[in-house]
């Protein structure tokens, strides 16, 4: 029985993704359609898309597909046939990737999720088939120059921060599933104004637009294909990008630039930075805003206790981890949320401690 998963060691598949030759294309795309059996289609397409040496991040639920891949240039063609041929995904929507490099993704990765994005719904009278009103890109800076039009960027905390619509309200939060009932508690008495959301390629759009219709919400509009198909469309048409700084992206890119804006500051130093890093120490890999200066300083880590343990021989680093749970209570992170750390002033109080 074959093996459904890869098993290789994450650095020798970086590696080998380094020495690639051959052109690849980084796409997404999604759609919410009801799915007998998820987990027959997973395997199924792990099969396929195995062979054809696609990697990418793709989650498959009952309610649909929500998928980030990396596919070989030689095997696009048979990649869209194949898709089209399986009758959920017939004619499904493709965004492309800004930079189009193709070095995204080092594995394949399918998952079954009870959802294929986390939401926290459970009203038993919410169709999230009833979305908003799509908008392009032209309709959607169109529709910004409206003073009385309520922006919302429906994505985390961490994604906005480096990039986001002008004027677009940026809920602190750290999942999709938060951000729901922050929005419409910010929005609150203004279900007759006209609401403009947006996301990365979509997904959160599509469902959250019928939720806000669900909540009340009259005139609910969404940026069709999310940020992604925006960056496309204003790049081909020769429009003027309303997005400013860089949109958020779940793989080893963690960022394409649309602008040359920078919106955010390094979290060690406060210097205008917006390049995201995750913590050197594998025990914490806290994501965060790091500038080069402080990358050579702190060593690519967070805080100096990070910094003392990514030091350690790989052997005493794995000794330490020993029957702790990655991201648990007893994990070596020093944060155990991405919601927004003030690691300016834990190293300056380390320093403190240090002269003392």
């Amino acid at each position: 029985m074959a093996i459904l998963a890869n098993r290789e060691n994450k650095d020798v598949l970086k590696q080998r993704l380094k020495e690639e030759k051959i052109e690849r294309k980084t796409i997404s795309f999604y759609r919410y359609v009801n799915i007998t059996n998820p987990q027959e289609l997973r395997d199924n397409l792990f099969k396929v898309w195995s062979e054809w040496n696609c990697f990418g991040r793709i989650y498959i639920a009952h309610e649909g597909i929500n998928a980030q891949m990396s596919v070989p240039a030689n095997f696009w063609d048979a990649f869209v046939e194949h898709l089209n041929g399986i009758e959920y995904f017939k004619d499904v929507p493709f965004k492309h990737a800004v930079d189009g490099n193709g070095k995204s993704f080092y594995k394949l990765v399918i998952k079954v999720k009870e959802k294929v994005v986390a939401d926290g719904i459970n009203d038993p009278d919410f169709d999230p088939s009833k979305t908003g009103t799509y908008l392009d890109a032209i309709a959607f800076n169109k529709a910004l120059e409206d003073p009385n039009t309520i922006v919302i960027d429906m994505r985390n905390h961490y994604e906005s921060e480096v990039g986001r619509f002008e004027g677009a309200f940026c809920p602190d939060a750290d999942t999709f599933r938060e951000e729901l009932p922050l929005v419409i508690d910010h929005l609150h008495g203004q279900e007759d104004k006209k609401v403009l959301m947006y996301c990365t390629g979509g997904i959160r759009c599509e469902k959250a637009s019928a939720y806000f219709k669900h909540k009340g919400f009259k005139d609910v509009n969404h940026l069709k294909g999310g940020i992604i198909k925006y960056a496309e469309e204003i790049k081909e048409k020769g429009l003027e990008s309303k997005f400013k700084g860089i949109n958020f992206v779940f793989d080893e890119r963690i960022g394409e630039r649309i602008t040359n804006d920078v919106l955010s500051t390094c979290h060690q130093c406060d210097a205008p930075c917006d390049t995201h890093v995750n913590c050197k120490n594998d025990d914490c890999h806290l994501l965060f805003i790091q500038c080069a200066a402080c990358a050579e300083k702190m060593q690519g880590c967070c805080t100096p206790e990070c910094v003392t343990i990514a030091a350690l021989p790989i052997e005493e680093q794995r000794e330490l981890r020993k029957g702790r749970v990655k991201n648990g209570p007893e994990c070596l992170a020093v944060y155990k949320s991405r919601l927004r750390p003030n690691l300016k002033e834990i190293i300056k109080n380390n320093l403190s401690l240090k002269n003392v």
